[in-house]
């Protein structure tokens, strides 16, 4: 797995915490944190492309706008830039 390195910041205590959890258990703490965000994204269920597919069709429609031309206009109307 390609790593990439980033910069995360904790309180002085948090630290500390992490860097004896390390220690105990023969580990960096880079590690035990690459370990603890897995376990957190595991534990957080994901929805299935499916089931997002469905969720935006369950709304589509379901908005009405003002305009009556937002579709050809919708660059201008919502601050974007005007397309070719």
């Amino acid at each position: 797995m390609r790593m990439v390195r980033t910069q995360v910041q904790f309180p002085a205590d948090q630290l500390e915490i992490l860097r004896e959890m390390a220690a105990r258990q023969g580990v960096s703490v880079s590690n035990l944190v690459r370990h603890a965000v897995a376990s957190a994204a595991r534990a957080e269920p994901r929805p299935r492309r499916s089931e997002l597919r469905q969720r935006a069709l369950d709304v589509a429609g379901s908005f009405r706008s003002e305009k009556p031309d937002t579709a050809r206009t919708h660059d201008e109307s919502f601050g974007g830039e005007r397309g070719p």
